[in-house]
């Protein structure tokens, strides 16, 4: 009998224990949902806590090119040990150890660790390990769904990997770091029938809300938003390393490049440090601005923007007595700025938007600088033709300005849906991937915009810069023989 099979014949006759049956608050093992997780690094452990908790769901699977290796880098000095045993009660787990471990032994002790702790009385097999998610994907066939969380540069091609062989897919932003791999993404999302979840969806629903109120006439006609951020918080790098050093033991270097071109092994590639570069990232946009911005996409009807145009900043180098600025479409700018701009659409007139990382920020509206307001390091403002209002980068406590009056602006709550439990059980999720083909569209676009040096126009319908020929190839990568998506 298949898994989930209500039992019959003889088998229904018998005596059977209520930890395979189930009982009031459990999940009989049978029917839980098996899950694989891909990518067992930082914030891989921070979110892990919630998947181990769901009765629901069951990890059997852990997949990492590294096997077992403390040299992560994380947002706080011990964040990761720590995250880790308060998640297994043991304050001892891995003594001594300096440094924050990841790779897939890590994954498999901590799953199964938390498993005989907190599920001992369920029969349980293990968890299976695999480096390669092709591996994965071919022979872990009783699997249910899969989450991604691995370098930006992986989510389309094992996403689209995943959903060809009909599993739900659960991946941390964004969807793609190539605008022609978002939408690749979608299509097999549509073609799959499965359901699919984004796990920026909720962070910024305050921000929702108070596209709510605009749309009721809050602040008048809406013109301009701007979003700015306190990201990047990892290097971004100004030079290829062109040191050699030795691919640490256990890692396998071919497979976390995955579809990139092939480079020599660095450290300032992986583990967590990716998303500076173009090749493995998405920039502080596709870090931050998803989770802030998506449901202000979703409440003004956006579609992808008409066009992108971004400033930013430049390095120099002192060659043969020369000082001349760095030529450097490798990584991100260390700080820019970017503008997009979108048709009007029903009774929603034309819209700009603004993305400000690396301490670029807005110049305030007249209504808000005549009251000398501060800027926070992270925040959203919208601009309307009879007042703005200002929050917290995520929309939070935010305030009405209008005709001198500075005024705490109510906000209606939304429930909060556990999306990714939705999806991994066969239900559409409100942060389904088919609903953020517009916000993915426009991070990947303002990349576009920054490879390109200059404002580039975009025909969404046809996927193509008219204005500029060349900046056509960033829309897409040039992939390793045997990873074309």
């Amino acid at each position: 009998m298949k898994r989930r099979d209500v039992l019959a014949g003889t088998a229904a006759a018998a005596i059977v224990p209520r930890r395979v049956l189930g009982g009031p608050g459990q999940v009989a093992p049978n029917d839980k949902i098996t899950v694989a997780h891909i990518g067992m690094g930082t914030q891989g452990f921070h979110e892990l806590g919630a998947l181990l908790a769901a009765p629901e769901l069951q990890i059997v699977a852990v997949c990492d090119p590294n096997t077992d290796s403390n040299d992560y880098v994380e947002w706080g000095k011990g964040n990761v040990l720590h995250c880790i045993r308060t998640l297994l009660g043991h304050p001892g787990w891995r003594a001594g150890e300096r440094g924050a471990p990841g790779g897939r032994e890590v994954g498999r002790e901590v799953i199964e660790t938390y498993y005989a702790t907190r599920r001992g009385a369920e029969r349980f097999k293990g968890v299976a390990t695999y480096a390669d998610f092709r591996e994965l994907l071919e022979t872990a066939r009783d699997v249910d769904a899969v989450k991604i969380m691995t370098p930006d540069h992986l989510h389309a091609t094992i996403a689209v990997a995943a959903l060809k062989k009909g599993k739900h897919v659960a991946m941390h932003k964004p969807i793609a770091n190539r605008l022609a791999e978002g939408r690749r993404v979608l299509e097999a999302a549509r073609q799959s029938g499965r359901q699919t979840h984004l796990q920026a969806y909720g962070a910024g629903a305050a921000n929702g809300a108070i596209v709510e109120q605009i749309r009721r006439g809050a602040i008048g006609t809406l013109r301009e938003i701007h979003n700015w951020t306190n990201r990047p918080v990892w290097p971004q790098y100004t030079e290829i390393p062109a040191d050699r050093p030795p691919v640490p033991k256990g890692f396998d270097w071919n497979l976390w490049l995955g579809p990139a071109l092939d480079r020599p092994y660095h450290p300032c590639y992986t583990h967590t440090v990716f998303r500076g570069w173009y090749d493995f990232g998405g920039g502080s946009m596709a870090d931050m601005g998803i989770y802030s911005l998506w449901p202000v996409f979703t409440g003004l009807d956006l579609d992808a923007p008409l066009s992108a145009q971004a400033w930013a900043t430049h390095t120099c180098a002192i060659v043969d007595g020369v000082s001349r600025t760095c030529a450097n479409d490798f990584a991100y700018p260390t700080a820019c700025s970017i503008r997009f701009q979108f048709a009007a659409k029903g009774d929603r007139p034309a819209v700009e938007l603004f993305w400000y990382d690396g301490g670029m920020k807005p110049r305030w509206p007249e209504v808000l600088e005549s009251q000398g307001i501060e800027m926070d390091r992270e925040g959203i403002c919208f601009v309307g033709d009879a007042g703005a209002i200002l929050a917290g980068f995520n929309g939070q406590k935010p305030r009405l300005f209008t005709r001198g009056k500075n005024e705490p602006l109510p906000l209606e709550e939304r429930p909060k849906i556990n999306g990714l439990l939705m999806a991994f059980k066969g239900q559409p999720s409100p942060g389904s991937f088919l609903s953020t083909g517009p916000i993915t569209d426009t991070v990947n676009l303002g990349t576009v915009a920054l490879r390109a040096g200059k404002k580039v126009l975009f025909d969404s319908a046809a996927m193509k810069i008219t204005n500029d020929a060349g900046a056509n190839r960033y829309l897409t990568r040039e992939y390793r023989a045997g990873w074309e998506l």
